[in-house]
């Protein structure tokens, strides 16, 4: 992809606090994998798999590691951390669109919102009774934010975002479109005549830096409430249930879904289609492989998985017939060592 302007990679490598090594006037306009770059592109090796590719790759800088230092000639950004480097180069030629403050005319805003400077309400938004919008906050077109919600300086909500009455976002925080923050959670009772639903009166406290992706849902507190904290990032299509608390730093991957009541430590790091049952403790530090099941707390760091990998089918169907022959054998292994003990 194309940038709108050229930058040299003399001031990138400063941008990205790496090494510069080779022709710091090599003009940059674009980002590209090690495949597909073109002249004039900035790409990056973080994964050995592609390391084949750097010596056919048409970019005209790249972003590597010191183990790759002299892996190829090409202009080149030295740098612990390939990714995070690229990530600030990548914002430095991609910078984001300017916003125009202020309330569009079809806006709804209701008694005793208070928008702050620089902010901008879009298109057909609805704000209801006693809103608080920061400073610099964006609210993107068919947002719907219920009564007295409150906005930090500067989140960025994209379009279509509903948050319900009371929730709380903090500044900096960004939520893409489709995200329901506050929705009730799922708390009923078992009645004589079948279900009773139970008022759900806690909130959602989401802290700083926060970035939740697009059709995300995040259930508001059966009596207290469900806190996100600073600096999680959450995929697209996660849900988080009610009374969960996330700490800060954690990132969750697509489809993961968090059931009530379960505590997800900082620094976590969550694959993608996970399942954790309710009233979990799960440790800082944690690392769940993708579409694990964890059905216990976890309070020793580290990297847990419980997914079976794929596997031709007809061995699938072998592998389930010894899975379900296995109680058997267990009661056929017992009774021997009863006997070797006689």
């Amino acid at each position: 992809m194309k940038a709108d302007r050229q930058i040299s990679l003399k001031e990138l490598a400063i941008v990205s606090g790496g090494e510069l090594v080779g022709d710091g006037t090599a003009e940059i306009d674009g980002v590209g994998t090690l495949e597909l770059a073109q002249p004039g592109d900035i790409t990056f090796l973080t994964n050995s798999l592609y390391k084949a590719h750097l010596q056919s790759t048409q970019a005209s800088a790249v972003i590597l590691g010191p183990a790759d230092r002299d892996a190829t000639a090409l202009p080149r950004i030295v740098s612990d951390n390939p990714y995070a480097s690229y990530a600030l180069v990548a914002q430095q030629l991609f910078p984001s669109s300017a916003v125009v403050a202020g309330v569009h005319s079809s806006a709804v805003v209701g008694r005793g919102t208070i928008i702050m400077e620089g902010a901008s309400v879009g298109p057909m938004v609805t704000l209801g009774a006693g809103v608080v919008v920061g400073r610099g906050a964006v609210i993107g077109a068919g947002s719907v934010l219920g009564d007295h919600v409150v906005l930090g300086d500067n989140v960025f909500l994209h379009p279509r975002v509903v948050i319900y009455a009371h929730c709380q976002i903090g500044n900096r925080s960004v939520l893409h479109s489709g995200v329901v923050i506050g929705a009730d959670g799922f708390g009923m009772a078992r009645g004589p005549s079948g279900w009773l639903k139970i008022p759900q009166v806690g909130r959602v406290i989401i802290g700083p830096d926060v970035e939740v992706g697009a059709n995300t849902t995040i259930d508001r507190g059966a009596i207290e409430d469900t806190i996100i904290e600073e600096g999680v990032k959450l995929d697209n299509q996660i849900q988080i249930g009610h009374n969960c608390h996330i700490g800060a730093h954690t990132v969750i991957a697509g489809c993961t879904g968090i059931s009530g009541s379960t505590r997800v430590g900082k620094n976590c790091r969550i694959g993608g289609g996970v399942g954790l049952v309710g009233h979990l403790e799960i440790c800082d530090g944690t690392t769940i492989s993708g579409f694990s099941l964890i059905t216990k707390s976890i309070l020793e760091p580290g990297v847990y998985t419980s997914s079976i990998p794929s596997q031709p089918h007809r061995e699938w169907m072998e592998t389930l017939a010894h899975l379900r022959s296995l109680p058997k054998w267990i009661r056929k292994f017992k009774d021997m060592e009863a006997k070797l003990k006689k």
